[in-house]
């Protein structure tokens, strides 16, 4: 019995010792107050633009809407967006669109997010500054959007 509870006790001690990563090993995501996306790593490409889409759609909630695609999209929106390995967003811009109006909304809607997008770092390729991608915007008759990455097939 005794020996149990030295067992018990120094097993409690070790748990005790284990804590977060020291400070210098922490990225900018997740030492920023940020949704819990933002401390996420993504095993893929996909899953990265997932993570970065639902931080999207979560800092936009009067903005959006959900549901089915209205048969007749009157604005679809394709922005480009580069990442640096830390998850900063470094640039966004238009790559398409036809409507100005559809086109402001979605950049105000990336600019939004209040903190960093995931680390993007391990996505990176050898030697690049930054991690480029595109989502696209698909717009309703109202001017709310949801995102082509979490739309899924209509």
């Amino acid at each position: 019995m005794r020996h149990a509870m030295i067992v018990l006790a120094a097993a409690s001690l070790l748990s005790a010792c284990q804590t977060a990563a020291p400070p210098a090993a922490r990225t900018p995501a997740a030492t920023l107050p940020s949704t819990p996306a933002a401390i996420q790593l993504a095993a893929s490409i996909d899953a990265y633009k997932s993570l970065v889409a639902q931080q999207i759609m979560a800092a936009n909630g009067a903005y959006t809407f959900s549901g089915r695609l209205p048969p007749m999209l009157p604005a679809i929106v394709v922005l480009d967006l580069s990442v640096g390995p830390d998850g900063e967003l470094k640039s966004v811009h238009v790559h398409r669109s036809r409507n100005s109006e559809a086109s402001a909304a979605a950049l105000a809607a990336v600019r939004r997010v209040p903190a960093f997008f995931p680390p993007a770092g391990h996505l990176m390729r050898r030697h690049a500054r930054t991690f480029d991608f595109s989502e696209t915007f698909l717009f309703n008759d109202q001017y709310r959007f949801q995102l082509r990455t979490l739309s899924g097939p209509q």
